[in-house]
């Protein structure tokens, strides 16, 4: 959307900003915002129509006038922004109350000045405008959108797949044997006879082969049940169209003539409920992308007890969540993908050539990391070529050989996945990881997101985009002049009007020349990736400047940032990973900065003129002893805070934390604290009770301090209802805070991280009420037994995945009445409260934890022993959906022998695990203990041994 739409979604509301009385426009100018207002609100109707309709489907004409459109929205948004700045003016600095009331004159006169320049910039966005409204006239913008152009091919590129041969199919048998398994064997969690409607979701990146995998396994399923079709949704669909096909593949004889009947969606839907109630069906729903559609194509899936099967693919997770048990399709294995690239190139002998370097081959495979699509369209570009032109066809790997049958097919495929995504992400190098928080704020900077679709801020995370996906990305971005990238393949600028500059380079210096040459002034954003920047470049001539992010750059430590407090416009500022060593104290000038970014850089102390920054909304300062400044509560539209508060005494530590609670935008909170005591601790929970609006909170201090519970619910602290992460870092309780963290609360509460002296199974169970709970780092100093039933109502941890207590036994135990199972936490002075009965397994419903994934528990080896306890006997097979275990031994007072043998019977559990676990081992007081040779090969690959002396 943004490739398209430009700056116009900001333009409006910008113009009606102008309408406030502090800007004191007379009424015929107003009247002029007024109607310019309306129309670029008409504009940018006509451009979201515009990006709606599939490019292969766009009238050049039309394409012309939206970029026309595009680059005029920029040039109007610069003028009013320039306006808005010099209006704004800049705070005096001095507190001298001579200097003090002479800027203030200065400023009023600027003021003044600024007014009565608006006229002539209202005159030039007019002008602007009507020079689109009269190219959107003569390219008939509205009547070819209405009926757009044919494409030269109806047949989706897909669909080839679907009608290969099995025996050209690499790769796809163990993927095939799961998403059967799941749809067709019975449900181990239902203790009911009734055979229920199984449901998976194979999910993955455009080209990874997932139409293929459902269509393969309907093949293989399909003359199991009674009825069955196999239909695609897509983007946009006409969902009377998927029904009329649904009811046409359960019986082309009876509904042979659907698709020329007249009936709506409603009539559709009754129908097809109909035809499958009572039949035990088998239906695929291919390529679903929006969430919406699902709910619409849910509609017509009946749930019958007849043991019918649903399999679903979407490029959304989002969906995938939504449409039944997620099957996350892997890329291929690299011998995978090495046999199908030699099948391709030698006409299905997937034997491997010794005549091809191996070098050359890997880095083949390696751009194409597994993805099928890629690995047939790098065989297509290379069939048939010498030796020699390997190198070359390699080194101008892209999509410019529109040419190639396989090439186009290709783009057309993964321009599906790109269509949903933004044009911003080519300004970063191949695998490079970008951090989502930090290119969501940058998009937030350039207006391609407004702060009314900014709430979801808080989820955290990285992500990478495929070699093959950024190669279109930035293949389109450049023929779009969305950007211009400068790495060691594009050696040189393009000689356009420069909106955005990518460097990624190992060096910029030798092409600092060439671009200095080039207009500046009109660059929006500028991002350097791990490139050599050894002298500061082109800043004082960037006047429109929004983006500028130096990330993991080298050799800056010299570079003068004296003119950072000059880029008015400047909305986003990262550093990150460089050694910069001090900010300018001019930053404060930068009134509309919204982002600055430091961390990891060689910033020991924030300027007092950050806090004039009122409009900044993410402050990242965590880098290693930066000190905070005094005054942060004056940044009121803080909703990102991630610092790291290094004080020169108590009474700065005091305000930081007291100031917290001005903080009331706060959506993240990442704070380290290196001194905190009882009175603090006080100060900071009732800073906590004023952050309402707070989803991620992580807090950690240098030292341990214990703290009572008590205080902590008798200051009337509730945890926000958003509350999704929770992490307190060397902050023991006494005792679990009931009252602070509570399931009736918390409803979406995804991560906890919690240190407890004190702990009962009344407490245990509270966190096991905690329904969306995926990920619990827990300690307790307690020994504690919790006992669930099989049919108990609620489930215990039933989202959990990731569960860690480093430092306590934990033993899952199958009790002798077989119908409940109880979780011992022992913390290795007490009694041992293991049951001595062998462990094997659990075959029936799991009443604790059924979606564990990764286990990390503690062993106390000499304690263990002395209470005739082992560490074969633990309950792994009481949980069905590991698949990693991580022990940390204690091996004080042990012998060598002993270690030895509690090793192989963890790995024993490890493999008689149906999950064949992979286990990795972390050794504590060893002294000079040595791990033992793991004589078995396969356990050895998955067996990881640390020591810590």
């Amino acid at each position: 959307m943004d490739l398209v739409t430009g700056a116009m979604a900001s333009l409006g509301p910008k113009l009606l900003q102008l309408l406030q009385d502090e800007y004191k426009l007379q009424k015929g100018f107003r009247k002029q915002v007024e109607f310019l207002s309306v129309e670029l609100e008409s504009i940018h109707a006509a451009l979201c129509k515009v990006a709606d309709v599939p490019p292969d489907q766009l009238d050049e004409q039309v394409r012309i006038w939206a970029r026309e459109v595009r680059e005029a929205s920029y040039d109007m948004e610069d003028i009013l922004d320039t306006f808005l700045v010099r209006v704004e003016g800049r705070e005096p600095s001095d507190p001298s109350r001579l200097k003090s009331a002479m800027n203030k004159m200065g400023s009023l006169f600027n003021k003044a000045k600024a007014r009565r320049d608006i006229a002539s910039a209202i005159e030039e966005i007019k002008k602007q405008l009507q020079e689109v409204a009269e190219r959107h006239t003569r390219y008939r913008v509205d009547e070819i959108l209405t009926n757009p152009i044919a494409t030269t091919t109806a047949i989706d590129p897909r669909l080839a797949a679907m009608y290969k041969d099995v025996t050209q199919l690499i790769g796809i048998d163990k993927s095939m044997r799961d998403v059967i398994s799941i749809v067709s064997s019975s449900q181990v969690y239902d203790v009911s006879v009734k055979k229920t409607v199984k449901m998976v979701s194979i999910v993955g990146v455009g080209g990874l082969g997932k139409t293929t995998l459902a269509d393969r396994s309907y093949k293989q399923l399909k003359s199991q049940y009674d009825c069955g079709a196999f239909v695609s949704v897509g983007r946009n669909p006409d969902m009377v169209k998927v029904f009329k096909d649904i009811l046409f593949d359960l019986d082309k004889y009876k509904y042979e003539n659907i698709h020329n009947s007249g009936r709506g969606a409603d009539l559709l839907i009754r129908e097809i409920r109909e035809f499958i109630e009572n039949k035990r069906y088998f239906i695929v729903i291919d390529d679903i992308w929006e969430p919406e559609s699902w709910e619409t194509v849910k509609l017509v899936l009946v749930e019958n007890d007849c043991g019918s099967g649903i399999i679903t693919t979407t490029r959304n997770f989002e969906v995938a969540m939504e449409a039944g048990e997620v099957y996350k399709l892997q890329p291929l294995s690299y011998n995978d993908s090495k046999k199908l690239f030699y099948t391709r190139i030698f006409s299905g002998n997937g034997n491997c050539h010794s005549s091809h370097p191996d070098e050359l081959l890997n880095k083949i495979i390696q751009k194409c990391d597994g993805l099928p699509l890629a690995i047939i369209t790098m065989a297509s570009l290379l069939v048939g070529k010498s030796l020699e032109e390997w190198s070359e066809v390699y080194n101008s790997i892209g999509f410019g050989n529109k040419g190639n049958r396989h090439v186009e097919n290709t783009m057309k495929i993964l321009s599906f996945s790109y269509y949903d995504l933004p044009s911003h992400l080519s300004a970063f190098p191949e695998d490079y990881v970008i951090d989502k928080d930090l290119l969501i704020w940058k998009w937030i900077a350039e207006g391609f997101v407004h702060e009314n679709q900014g709430k979801g801020l808080f989820e955290l995370g990285d992500c990478c985009v495929h070699d093959m996906i950024l190669d279109l990305i930035r293949t389109l971005a450049r023929e779009e002049n969305f950007i211009d990238i400068l790495d060691n393949i594009e050696g040189t600028l393009s000689i356009s009007s420069v909106r955005r500059l990518a460097f990624q380079i190992s060096t910029t210096s030798e092409h600092i020349t060439h671009a200095d040459r080039m207009d500046m002034s009109r660059v929006r954003s500028y991002i350097a990736c791990r490139c050599d920047i050894r002298q500061w470049v082109l800043l004082a001539s960037f006047k429109h400047i929004r983006v500028l992010a130096l990330e993991n750059c080298h050799y800056m430590e010299d570079c003068n940032l004296e003119h950072l407090g000059n880029l008015l416009h400047l909305r986003y500022l990262g550093l990150r990973g460089t050694n910069i060593n001090e900010l300018p104290k001019k930053i404060g000038n930068l009134k509309f900065l919204q982002t600055l970014d430091v961390i990891g850089t060689g910033i020991k102390e924030l300027p007092e003129g950050i806090v004039l920054l009122t409009q900044l909304m993410c402050l990242f300062a965590e880098s290693h002893r930066t000190r905070g400044p005094d005054g942060i509560g004056k940044l009121s539209s803080l909703e990102d805070l991630r610092i790291r508060h290094c004080s020169d005494g108590n009474s700065s530590v005091m305000r930081f934390v007291k100031e917290l609670g001005s903080l009331r935008e706060l959506r993240v909170l990442e704070a380290t604290i290196d001194v905190m005591d009882q009175t603090m601790l006080r100060d900071l929970v009732e800073s906590l009770r004023n952050l309402h609006k707070i989803r991620h909170l992580e807090l950690s201090v240098e030292h341990d301090i214990d703290t009572d519970a008590v205080m902590w619910e008798e200051a009337g602290l509730e945890l926000p209802q958003n509350l999704r992460h929770l992490s307190l870092l060397n902050i023991r309780f006494s005792k679990l805070p009931s009252s602070c963290i509570n399931p009736s609360r918390l409803h979406i509460l995804s991560y906890l991280h919690l240190r407890v002296a004190t702990m009962d199974q009344e407490d245990l169970k509270l966190l096991g009420r905690l329904t969306e709970l995926h990920c619990l780092n827990l300690s307790t100093e307690s020994t504690l037994t919790v006992v669930r039933d099989f049919d108990a109502p609620d489930g215990f941890f039933p989202k959990l995945t990731w569960f860690r207590m480093a430092y306590s036994m934990v033993q899952f135990q199958r009790n002798q009445e077989e119908s409940s199972i109880s979780l011992h936490i022992w913390n290795g002075t007490d009694a041992m409260p293991f049951g001595s009965r062998r462990n094997d397994g659990c075959s029936g419903p799991c009443a604790v934890m059924p979606k564990l994934e990764v286990l990390t528990v503690g062993v106390f080896l000499r304690a263990c022993k002395d209470g005739n306890g082992d560490c074969s006997n633990i309950g792994l097979g009481c949980l069905p959906s590991l698949h990693k275990v991580r022990v940390s031994i204690d091996c004080g007072r042990a012998s060598a022998a002993d270690v030895e043998e509690a090793v192989a019977a963890l790995r024993n559990a490890a493999d008689a695990h149906p999950n064949h676990l992979a286990l990795q081992v972390h050794r504590r007081n060893g002294g000079d203990l040595v791990a033992s040779t793991v004589k078995d090969t396969e356990a050895e690959g998955r067996m990881w041994f640390f020591e810590d002396h």
